[in-house]
């Protein structure tokens, strides 16, 4: 089982990231530089958090066209398990990846806090029972309101695609429609989520929920192979 963890100009979780599933998950994992063509041997591809190229123009817009990118549409297109956290669910949209796009959120404020997340049965390895029913997750984002068109929005949720609602009992905290804080593509191995599970997997953390989150993107590659 081999971990890729993309790197953009920018990107400021992809060493989290490799930390998370190199140190804490144990397994092989390394960084691929947006110049690449190649991902090697990967198993699993990370698009990580942070301000690829400061985010100029939108959110994951200049990422969308790095090199790397097209290895990474036909890793997707053969069955290949693409993550995307925060910034890597922005570039993932923008590529067209996933539906939908992330926008300024309402409240035109940053904002970072561990946030209460609904699990949603969307997967075999993506549910309740392997999650639990609630979890809590931090997330950090300026533009994490995720809008699709009332359409498409019927379509994910009749296929099941969201993965997480965020539940804070004080409300929404960037204006996200029917509350989505992840989603995943219709096939199920590309997903996109704004909260940061690689911040929540340690005991010196508000949360180690993030560690079943990737433990179960790990458990369903492994159930693939069988």
């Amino acid at each position: 089982m081999n971990i890729a963890v993309i790197q953009f100009p920018g990107s400021n979780c992809d060493y989290d990231a490799y930390y998370a599933f190199a140190d804490v998950v144990g397994l092989p994992t390394k960084m691929i530089w947006h110049k690449e063509q190649s991902l090697g041997d990967a198993d699993i591809v990370i698009v990580p958090g942070g301000f690829s190229y400061g985010d100029y123009l939108r959110c994951g817009a200049i990422a969308r066209f790095s090199p790397i990118m097209m290895a990474i549409f036909e890793f997707a297109e053969n069955g290949g398990v693409v993550l995307g956290i925060c910034n890597g669910f922005q570039i993932l949209c923008e590529a067209k990846l996933l539906p939908g796009a992330l926008l300024r959120n309402s409240c035109l404020e940053f904002r970072c806090l561990t946030a209460d997340l609904k699990v949603e049965n969307s997967t075999e390895h993506f549910n309740n029972e392997t999650l639990g029913d609630n979890i809590r997750i931090p997330i950090a984002h300026g533009e994490g309101n995720y809008r699709i068109s009332s359409e498409e929005l019927d379509t994910l949720e009749s296929n099941k695609q969201i993965l997480l609602r965020y539940a804070d009992p004080t409300g929404n905290p960037n204006g996200s429609i029917n509350n989505i804080a992840g989603i995943r593509n219709k096939r199920g191995n590309v997903f996109g989520m704004m909260p940061h599970p690689e911040r929540a997997i340690e005991r010196f953390h508000s949360t180690t929920d993030g560690l079943k989150i990737l433990k179960s993107l790990v458990a369903s590659v492994n159930l693939a192979k069988i």
